[in-house]
């Protein structure tokens, strides 16, 4: 078993949505860090436009089963699995039938528009992170890419910071060009508290204006690294992170050659060592 391992909490990869720039290194990425002795494994949302029988997924029923409470309200945990092919890494998907069913409504594949986006990244955080613990499964990295991930390295950072699957893990994050609609529901803060999150947390966070560069910022704020997935990165951010002193991967040097992730997850892998 490789001593290495890199948990991919994706927003999208290809096949199991449309090829896009982000799937195609959604897909790509794990396989040929994967070829590199890595030990990898994806989790992602499933999406109600994902097709089940084309893509082979089924249910993982020792893993499904749970309860997650988002502002005192119970929504049903159910994990399902499948084969990324050639490499067979496995892919889990976070279903839930409050949060990731497809509606009419739907502007694209992730639902950016929907107004409880909230807590589905919520949802999918906790989703991911007890889905680790159950399988006992330890990562080294935790690579979170999307907006849907954006609350991943919060979770992290507070609320699983000393459970022993997460407790060493370093944490990346990917900011993609893709984003959500609008600004969150500003109760973000008191739902985030029923999970014994305090509000330090929001002490770089306008939480009158939480768009998508506030949430940006939280993430980062709670992650060791950053990868740049666009040349178009807004300058404000680029400040933000220089000034916390977080290593980073250029968009230009990102798309050179998947070597430039591998250097990075070994330095933060050598400085937990």
């Amino acid at each position: 078993m490789a001593d290495k391992r890199i948990l991919y909490v994706s927003q999208e990869v290809k096949p199991y949505l449309p090829e896009t720039p982000e799937s195609l290194l959604g897909n790509k990425l794990p396989q040929s860090i994967q070829d590199k002795k890595y030990e990898v494994r994806i989790f992602m949302p499933k999406y109600g436009g994902i097709n089940e029988r084309r893509n082979q997924l089924h249910e993982v029923i020792r893993l499904s089963g749970m309860n997650i409470i988002i502002d005192d309200t119970d929504h049903p945990l159910i994990i399902k699995v499948a084969s990324l092919q050639p490499s067979r890494i496995q892919v889990y998907f976070i279903d839930s039938d409050d949060y990731f069913q497809k509606s009419k409504n739907d502007i694209d594949d992730f639902g950016s528009n929907r107004t409880d986006n909230d807590e589905r990244a919520i949802f999918f955080a906790r989703g991911t992170m007890e889905t680790v613990k159950k399988s006992s499964w330890k990562p080294s990295i935790v690579h979170c890419s999307g907006w849907i991930s954006m609350l991943t390295p919060l979770y992290l950072k507070k609320m699983y910071s000393e459970d022993p699957c997460f407790r060493d893990a370093k944490i990346i994050y990917t900011i993609f060009p893709g984003t959500f609609e609008g600004k969150l529901d500003s109760r973000l803060i008191e739902k985030l508290k029923m999970d014994n999150i305090d509000d330090t947390f929001l002490q770089n966070v306008d939480i009158e204006n939480l768009d998508i560069n506030a949430m940006h910022k939280i993430a980062i704020e709670y992650s060791d690294a950053v990868v740049f997935g666009t040349e178009n990165i807004d300058p404000e951010l680029t400040k933000f992170i220089e000034a916390k002193g977080l290593p980073y991967l250029t968009y230009e040097k990102a798309s050179e050659s998947i070597d430039a992730y591998n250097e990075i997850y070994n330095s933060l892998i050598e400085d937990e060592n």
